[in-house]
């Protein structure tokens, strides 16, 4: 027996990864060319029973056959899948993808081969087609009819009913009762008849991919799920059965599961004869052999098992196709079986970057057909890879075989994904252009790039309905787009899902490759653009003078917000008290009124200063600081308004929280595309601007010298403001921690009283938890007195449920990358449970252990612990030693429901979701500096491959980049979140040869974006920068500190 030994790595208890740079999207070797020659049909019987005839060559490869039934299905992620047929021997095997069919099924025409899932993800969100997930629920059916899937009654009658929902949609009791008796789903289904048709009432509204969802929710929960069981005997001569999984090798006895071996465990596996072994790592805390060994009926069972094994860590805990081994020149011992085939990781990197089109699919027994969206675009590269497969095993595989783990395989953190390398491969159907779309100059180019992603999480269609996840690309969608259409609702009907060039639904172009953009607001001759710029005074003033205009020209259409469109809403229904009305509408129109008639002045005083009239008296009006001073000293006037809006925040929750309709009015308003950011952020808008003034004017204050004529201005106007803003600083701070965890509160599931009094929000963030199943992607929610951690579901909403939290009082915090072996890695250990995470990089960990350290030295000082908050679910206090199965109980997974309850559509593209996809975090001290940090004006934006500039009115808030036609549009036509983005100076090798040009880049995302002016330059540089690296604690403390309000 030969063997291949590798010396262990330090993260050898994990798996975890050495080092990084490996590219996941080569696909290894590929398999031998189809040869041609006589063709062999070769009968297949799919997961919904039906059968199919494929003609493949007898000489080609077993890929060949899979491939072309996962064509036939129209299937993306069919790696999952695999072929199982009994050979010669009547022993079921699975379809060797690398060796000749003929040389497999020695009688095609007497053995029906079965498409079947193989591969059994721990986390069906890994799946991002709604057509995977089917195909999955249809597995889980077949299994439970067959007796494979053994679960309590309470699990098989709602795993039932969530069928039967899928099946003939909304309760009907008739129609159910008759539906059954046709039907055998279970072998105990008339004895819990009433009890599934009881659970079907509750399904009322589900949609039948809402139903594969909860089945597959249910389903993973069980200990048999996707467990085959193979026969043998131990040493003593004991009967179990071995299984393997995603998490590693299973012992049951019966369908009792008796113990488990982590991946991270084992170090070798091979056979010898009939004898299976397992070699583990050693492990002083480990009672267990160092080999144990585990006697099989034959040979042939025991090399059929071993395989499998081989596949299944390859496929979960690789990155990428093991390379193969090269031949011996003299002899070989062993096998050279290899796993072949993408690995997990690779397949969701293909989905969520390759090119796919929108497909219909037929449920089998469905009255609804499902359309999946598969975008023609690149989606979020960064998005939910599983984090076990974020760790490269050290395992060997015996019998002289080619070991997948024969190599390290590290994950590339960022691996390339340019469109020129890749683009080929990922994007086999041509780009299709929209209808009536025209291409001028360079600016059709930028349909062929891509660049533009449209938003998948956050898009809804116009009028309210109830949530429908119904494709894989949807509401439920997995990824986050680059560049987010902001199209949620409005007068206009909109598309549920736009892909770049077309509409799903009305086949219309895109607003971002329409004419609306591409001619009108197109592309201008350089020639043009510099002419223009040189008729512009070059006076920095004059840029700081137009910084107010164009900021108060973003800050009037905020206003607009509330006291028309809002106002507009509220009128039409009778859902918000008049004491409220009272006190929101009458405190915001007259600073409407005021601000309307400020934008005027400062709009004639910068045509003056331009010389676009009175040419002759433009010196006396080169300068800002009278009419900012003017102003400024009648917004004292307002004073009162502004002291009002906080009460309204909090009235307007207040009233939220008291009644549905109201809350369900303000919901609705906050899909339509006026509302582009949380309704109470536009709220507190007066009391950010106050600090835009304040900023303003102490730049012009450092530029001019005392001598200057507008320097008296500019400093009267700065002590004013700088008064005004000392007596509502206090109220602004509580405002926007306010605000900040009501807007928290609408992206969790699972807590009851997150809004108390003296809790502040510290940072949110993405981190990996550890747990038997590995490191999984886990969100962070660290305030002043508990840490929560949630996970996130393809759910109507987008929203995260809770698992646990760890109160902060008593909390003790150390570094464990040695103890653990894994990269940035912490243990938290609180008084009742201890967990271990890690963060994706040094700077993100430094950011966590400052705010963690800083949340329990806060905690320390108050009087005790923090209250109990969880709604559900209890607080997993399991060690990650203990947490191996990570089960719930089979009677209480009635209530699992709860995580996809119709919840009404959600935003998707909150800076949560940023943060779960681009893998980092984001603190209160970050939000208030993006408040302070806001701006608007003119940009001209180029694609990487593109020659043309496209001019665009453009608005920076929120972390985010907000794109119009022109400043008189009433909401965006796109957006781009910056977080995780990196801010450059176009090198000389990228050939823009233009002055004040930056760089915005993700990957292989590219955008080029021209200011008009150093100062603006240099202003867009600052503010963008401020979004894509946050400053640490100290450092913005200390800047705050130097403003005194």
């Amino acid at each position: 027996m030969g063997e291949i030994e590798q010396r262990p790595t330090p993260g050898s208890r994990l798996g975890a990864a050495e080092n990084s740079g490996i590219s996941t999207l080569e696909h290894g070797q590929k398999p031998p060319p189809t040869p041609s020659g006589k063709l062999m049909s070769v009968r297949i019987q799919m997961l919904d029973d039906t059968q199919e005839a494929f003609e493949v060559p007898q000489r080609a490869p077993g890929k060949v056959l899979l491939d072309a039934v996962c064509s036939h299905l129209n299937l993306v992620e069919g790696d999952y899948f695999g072929l199982e047929f009994p050979d010669h021997k009547k022993i079921t095997v699975w379809l060797d993808l690398l060796k000749p069919i003929v040389k497999q099924i020695r009688r095609p025409k007497h053995v029906v081969v079965k498409f079947v899932v193989k591969f059994f993800p721990p986390d069906h969100t890994q799946l991002q087609e709604e057509l995977t997930r089917y195909l999955f629920a249809l597995q889980v059916k077949q299994d439970l009819a067959q007796g494979r899937l053994t679960c309590s009654d309470t699990s098989a009658a709602l795993l039932v009913s969530h069928i039967v929902q899928s099946e003939i949609g909304d309760f009907d009791e008739a129609s159910d009762r008759e539906h059954l008796a046709k039907n055998k789903y279970i072998p105990q289904q008339d004895a819990l008849e009433d009890k599934i048709v009881e659970f079907h009432h509750n399904h009322i509204g589900q949609t039948p991919a809402e139903s594969d969802f909860q089945l597959l929710e249910i389903a993973r929960r069980l200990e048999m799920y996707g467990v085959r069981l193979h026969p043998a005997k131990d040493r003593e001569g004991t009967k179990i059965n071995l299984a393997v999984a995603n998490t590693g090798i299973l012992v049951f006895q019966g369908f009792t599961k008796i113990n488990a071996f982590n991946w991270a465990k084992v170090r070798k596996l091979s056979f010898k004869r009939k004898r299976f072994l397992i070699k583990l790592r050693p492990d002083v805390n480990s009672s267990y052999q160092d080999t144990l060994e585990f006697l099989m009926a034959s040979r042939d069972f025991c090399k059929s098992f071993w395989k499998i094994c081989v596949e299944h860590h390859a496929f979960f805990r690789l990155f990428e196709e093991p390379k193969p081994k090269p031949k011996p020149v003299l002899f070989s011992r062993g096998s050279s079986f290899r796993f072949s085939g993408r690995t997990q990781k690779q397949v969701l990197d293909y989905v969520k970057e390759g090119g796919h089109k929108k497909v219909q699919f037929e449920r089998k027994h469905s009255k609804i057909h499902s359309i999946r969206s598969l975008a023609t675009q690149p989606a979020e590269p960064n998005s939910e890879v599983p984090k076990q497969a974020q760790q490269s095993a050290s395992l060997t595989f015996g019998e002289g075989a080619a070991s997948p783990g024969g190599q390290s395989c590290q994950p590339g953190r960022d691996p390339p994904a340019s469109a020129d390398e890749h683009g080929p491969q990922r994007n086999p159907t041509p780009q299709r252009s929209p209808a009536g779309s025209t291409k001028a100059d360079g600016a059709g180019r930028a349909e062929t790039e891509e660049e533009e992603e449209v938003a998948k999480d956050r898009t809804q269609q116009s009028r309210p309905r109830p949530p429908q996840p119904s494709t894989g690309s949807l509401t439920g969608s997995p990824h986050l787009s680059e560049l987010s259409i902001n199209s949620q609702g409005g007068a206009a009907p909109t598309s549920t899902v736009l892909s770049p060039n077309l509409s799903p639904d009305t086949k219309q172009a895109s607003p971002l490759v329409s004419p609306l953009l591409n001619d009108q607001a197109g592309p201008r001759t350089d020639d043009e653009d510099d002419g223009r710029r040189k008729r512009f005074p070059t006076d920095k003033a004059y840029f700081i003078a137009k910084e107010v205009s164009t900021t108060e020209r973003t800050y009037l259409k905020d206003l607009e917000v509330i006291t028309s469109w809002f106002q507009s809403t509220v009128s039409k229904e009778d859902s918000m008290p008049e004491t409220l009305k009272s006190l929101i509408f009458p405190n915001f129109e007259p600073l409407h009124k005021f601000h309307t008639n400020f934008l005027k002045e400062i709009e004639q005083r910068l045509a003056l200063w331009e010389g676009r009239s009175n040419a002759h008296i433009r010196g006396d009006y080169q300068r800002i600081g009278d009419v900012l001073l003017k102003n400024i000293q009648g917004m004292k006037q307002l004073a009162a308004h502004l002291w009002k809006h906080s009460e309204a925040l909090e009235a307007l929750e207040t009233g939220i929280r008291g009644s549905r309709r109201l809350e369900s009015l303000c919901r609705d308003f906050e899909l339509q595309k006026v509302c582009y950011l949380s309704l109470n952020t536009f709220l507190l808008r007066p009391l950010h601007r106050l600090m835009h003034y304040k900023q303003v004017l102490e730049r012009l204050c450092k530029h001019h010298p005392p001598s200057h004529t507008d320097f008296r201005d500019c400093r009267a106007a700065l002590a004013e403001i700088t008064e005004m803003v000392a007596q509502l600083h206090g109220t602004m701070i509580k405002m926007e921690n306010f605000q900040k965890l009501h807007e928290l509160k609408k992206d969790l599931i699972g807590v009851d009283n997150l809004v108390i009094p003296g809790r502040e929000f510290i940072r949110l963030g993405s981190l990996s938890k550890l747990s038997g199943k590995g490191l999984q992607q886990r969100m962070f929610f660290l305030f002043n007195d508990v840490l929560l951690y949630t996970s996130r579901g393809l759910t109507a909403s987008n929203q995260f449920k809770v698992h646990g939290q760890l109160p902060l009082y008593g909390m003790t915090m150390e570094e464990s990358e040695d103890e653990w072996g894994v990269p940035h890695c912490l243990t938290l250990r609180g008084q009742r449970q201890s967990i271990v995470v890690a963060a994706s990089s040094r700077s993100e960990m430094e950011k966590w252990v400052e705010d963690i350290q800083m949340a329990i030295d806060l905690a320390e000082k108050s009087s005790g612990p923090a209250p109990e908050f969880l709604a559900s679910s209890p607080p997993d206090s399991k060690s990650p030693e203990e947490a191996a199965g990570d089960q719930e109980s089979e009677d209480d997974l009635s209530a699992s429901r709860t995580s996809l309850e119709r919840q009404a559509p959600h935003r998707g593209n909150t800076m949560v979701h940023v943060c779960w996809h681009r893998n980092t975090s984001v603190s209160m001290v970050d939000f208030s500096v993006a408040v302070e940090n806001q701006l608007s004006g003119n940009l001209l934006r180029k694609f990487k491959n593109s020659n043309g500039w496209q001019k665009l009115w453009v608005v920076f808030t929120n972390f985010c980049l907000f794109f119009y036609k022109s400043h008189q549009d009433s909401h965006p036509l796109a957006s781009l979140p910056l977080l995780g983005y990196s801010l450059t100076i176009p090198s000389e090798s990228e050939d823009l040869h233009k002055d004040y040009v930056f760089k915005l880049h993700f990957k292989s995302h590219v955008y080029y974006f021209r200011a008009e002016s150093e100062y603006t330059f240099e202003r867009w540089m600052e503010v963008i920068r401020s979004a894509t690296s946050s400053a640490s604690r100290a450092h913005v403390l200390s800047h705050k500190e130097s403003h005194v309000y």
